[in-house]
């Protein structure tokens, strides 16, 4: 009885596996850093509904490691670089950034951000060549006869690796700056009228300097911002798929684009059928503490814990930097867990205590959690949306000042500034967010809008893959935007057209105006005459 039991449920699964589309090949094209962590997310998820994922990885890949027992295949590939380059070269922009930063004005952090982007660019471009001019790997991976593929469109080549496998393709992306790959690559109308142009740290509520300032800021992305050497990149595609094109004419061709956002945390915008968001899809209900950890946040009593990280990339700050910070720390009530690798700073305080790593998620979704400092990352920030968490945000560098500038424009958050930070500073803004009633409401709004919704993002995101799969593409969403010239796209042709039809019209009114004008005159001197 038990057996058949055991057979019967399994059946069930099988079944339910084959209605809903899966059982399909997924190939993964991947970016460093957090950009694995939440493409990571998915695939596990993909990988229990039963879907063989296969992730496409350098040899010089920093954060995926195939040694690791997992379900996930790897297929790695040798490439000119080495785990060193990759990320020296990677941590080089991002400690640049956060300890030499531009002045604090808009052109000088875009200025930054891309000689970040165009560093970045040229690591990604190297390995996408190894990988395209492989014959032998592409040979093997079109033989494997793979469903879609997915890619985060931060790091171009999965456009082209799709185009070369003849396969769908699925975006994930969190944000580029200026929205250049969303607009130009996907197609998004996003009127500068009353959507802030990503990284303006402007909200949806502008006033008429400000639309004015945004306009500026909307053309300088659109016509002199160039976060990748484009001419390299378009140059890498002719000569892989031996006929002219564009990056940007690859792009247009994804079946879907799955955004790390939602309207919690972005601004209400215009959307696309063939967009869909899905933020906050790696979020989950906290888990127990470990022993220690969970001892130490109980002994809080009523005051409760502060949780503090900068992110897993920046995971040390200089002793004087270090210093300011558990000054600050000291001398509130509450008891502090501190992700800090570094030296043990002289002015730290008994309530504080240093972790190397921290269950962040968990450590968010506990009850005795008042507060969470940030440096303004999207996973960060969307774990304590989910939990309901009131921010401190201390920005480093690419969009986190704009990410917690939109978490301050929701009353959720207090930003301080990292370089000019004094204790008193980080003092006050911990204050303001723990004692002011004001801050965890607005946050606890933001989380149940993100939990009111009719499917849980990380859903969302298999749905619409296993859709692109089951369909085999998803044109049938893509605007025919994609097919139109920049002057089509605007309808100046059609204007120009209309405007000469009036002026012709009117040549031909004020013609014949003229002639019988003419006409009557010349017949009025003639009975003059008579």
């Amino acid at each position: 009885m038990a057996l058949r039991w055991t057979l019967v449920l399994l059946l069930m699964q099988l079944s339910g596996y084959f209605r809903s589309g899966t059982c399909g090949k997924v190939l993964v094209w991947p970016t460093e850093y957090s950009h694995w962590m939440n493409m990571k997310t998915i695939l596990d998820k993909l990988v229990q509904r039963g879907h063989e994922v296969t992730v496409l990885a350098s040899s010089a890949s920093v954060a995926i490691d195939p040694s690791k027992t997992s379900a996930i295949k790897f297929e790695v590939f040798p490439t000119s670089l080495s785990k060193d380059d990759v990320d020296s070269s990677f941590k080089k922009l991002f400690y640049t950034a956060t300890y030499n930063p531009s002045k604090d004005t808009f052109w000088s952090r875009v200025s930054q951000m891309e000689e970040i982007m165009w560093g970045f660019s040229e690591v990604v471009r190297k390995v996408c060549k190894d990988a395209v001019l492989n014959k032998k790997l592409m040979t093997k991976l079109q033989e494997s006869k793979f469903d879609v593929l997915l890619g985060d469109a931060i790091g171009f080549c999965s456009e082209l690796v799709a185009e070369i496998l003849k396969i769908p393709l699925v975006y994930s992306l969190r944000f580029s700056p200026g929205s250049v790959l969303e607009k130009n690559g996907g197609g998004l109308l996003l009127p500068p009228s009353y959507v802030p142009v990503v990284t303006s740290e402007l909200s949806d509520q502008m006033s008429f300097i400000e639309r004015v300032k945004n306009m500026i800021y909307a053309l300088y992305y659109e016509f002199w911002f160039q976060g990748y050497n484009v001419k390299k990149w378009d140059q890498l595609y002719l000569e892989a798929l031996g006929r002219s094109t564009t990056v940007y004419e690859s792009m247009k061709k994804a079946d879907m684009w799955l955004i790390r956002n939602y309207w919690d945390f972005d601004f209400p915008h215009p959307f696309l059928p063939n967009f869909d968001f899905i933020g906050g899809h790696h979020c989950k209900p906290a888990k127990p503490l470990p022993k220690e950890m969970e001892d130490f946040v109980q002994s809080s009593g009523e005051n409760g814990v502060v949780v503090f990280s900068l992110g897993s990339i920046i995971n040390n700050i200089t002793e004087e930097r270090a210093n300011v910070i558990a000054s600050a720390l000291a001398q509130i009530p509450q008891k502090v867990l501190w992700r800090f690798d570094g030296k043990k700073p002289d002015t730290l305080g008994p309530n504080t205590r240093l972790y190397k790593w921290l269950p962040q998620n968990d450590i968010l979704g506990h009850p005795k959690t008042k507060a969470f400092i940030t440096h303004g990352g999207a996973n960060g920030i969307y774990e304590a949306i989910y939990h309901g968490v009131p921010m401190v945000g201390i920005p480093l560098f690419a969009d986190q000042p704009d990410n917690v500038a939109h978490m301050k424009a929701k009353g959720a958050a207090v930003r301080v500034d990292f370089n000019t930070l004094s204790s008193t500073d980080l003092l006050n803004a911990l204050k303001t967010v723990i004692n002011d009633p004001m801050y965890k409401e607005n946050a606890m709004k933001l989380s149940r809008i993100h939990h009111d919704q009719p499917m849980k993002p990380l859903d969302r995101a298999i749905f619409w893959i296993e859709f692109v799969m089951r369909h085999k593409g998803a044109k049938h969403l893509r605007v025919a935007a994609h097919d139109l010239t920049w002057f089509q796209y605007h309808s100046l042709d059609v204007i120009g057209f209309l405007l000469a039809c009036v002026a012709t019209a009117i040549f031909i009114f004020t013609k014949c105006c003229l002639f019988f004008w003419r006409m009557f005159a010349t017949a009025g001197k003639k009975e003059k005459r008579e």
